[in-house]
């Protein structure tokens, strides 16, 4: 039987079409199924103390607490203790170390790896995702992206292997470009850590930066995949989640389809009282994923 042209595109077409069809069914049977785990920065909470603002945490559906990395180290036994009672566990570490790794300057990069190597230490020790960080600010680094991206990859290895010895990894977030000019998306971070190839290096996101650099949430967590270890939950003025028009169910989808097993954690702002609006963003939030 012999085909015209027109025929010969249609059914090239169909054939795609089914094996592009068979792919994605082959890819959720793979893929583990994803939950909403939320999370909150400690500072975000209301309460006297940490017991009682994982107390309230636990009461609203949050069930991980990030921390921040600047004094952690002895902050570890308080953590512990507090944990003992509660079955929220610890997401992500929040930066905290000096310097910068992708800056001009070696004596500044080195202030960074030995800043950092405690608070990976300390991480670990508490059970918590990985670290975040950033490698430079605006104003940080006189590198160009070349020679950013180059400097931070040859020292990676070595941390990270420093991290995955202490059972923790470092998570590498991506900025908007008021705020570094260097790693902006996710897409970024997520080819920076192909390129590293270590099991010590991730990635995160987060909603506030990706509303402004990203085309697309859903892409943005697909286009870093099993990198993605974290993320950041922020509405477009950086007030909780609900508090303006931002959507956040084409950003859950992605993760829903990419079999996202780690924290959403809240960094951002509240707008009036924090012991109403925080079970409210909850609530909203649940009611995204559900649609996602």
């Amino acid at each position: 039987m012999k085909l015209n042209r027109r025929e010969m595109i249609t059914m090239g077409a169909m054939g795609a079409a089914a094996l592009a069809v068979n792919a994605t069914a082959e890819a959720k049977t793979k893929m583990p199924k994803s939950e909403l785990k939320i999370s909150s920065q400690e500072g975000i909470v209301p309460g006297k103390d940490l017991p009682e603002k994982l107390a309230k945490m636990e009461k609203w559906g949050i069930v991980g607490l990030e921390v921040g990395g600047r004094g952690l180290h002895g902050r570890v036994a308080e953590i512990k203790r507090a944990l003992l009672d509660s079955k929220i566990k610890v997401s992500a570490i929040c930066a905290g170390f000096e310097g910068a790794l992708s800056s001009d300057d070696e004596t500044v990069r080195q202030k960074c790896r030995d800043s950092i190597k405690p608070i990976l230490e300390a991480a670990g020790e508490i059970g918590s995702t990985g670290v975040i960080f950033v490698p430079a600010f605006n104003g940080q680094t006189k590198l160009s992206n070349v020679e950013a991206r180059k400097i931070l990859i040859d020292q990676l290895p070595d941390l990270c292997e420093f991290a995955v010895q202490h059972k923790t990894r470092l998570l590498l977030e991506p900025l908007n470009r008021k705020e570094a000019w260097f790693v902006r998306q996710v897409a970024d971070a997520a080819s920076i850590a192909r390129d590293v190839n270590h099991p010590g290096m991730a990635v995160m996101g987060d909603f506030y930066h990706m509303y402004i650099e990203e085309t697309s949430d859903m892409g943005a967590f697909i286009s870093a995949g099993p990198f993605l270890h974290h993320v950041h939950l922020a509405s477009i003025k950086r007030n909780l989640p609900g508090q303006d028009e931002r959507d956040y169910t084409n950003g859950f989808k992605g993760l829903k389809m990419i079999g996202y097993q780690d924290y959403c954690s809240f960094e951002c702002g509240v707008i009036g009282d924090r012991d109403v609006e925080i079970p409210k963003t909850v609530k909203f939030l649940n009611d995204q994923w559900r649609k996602a």
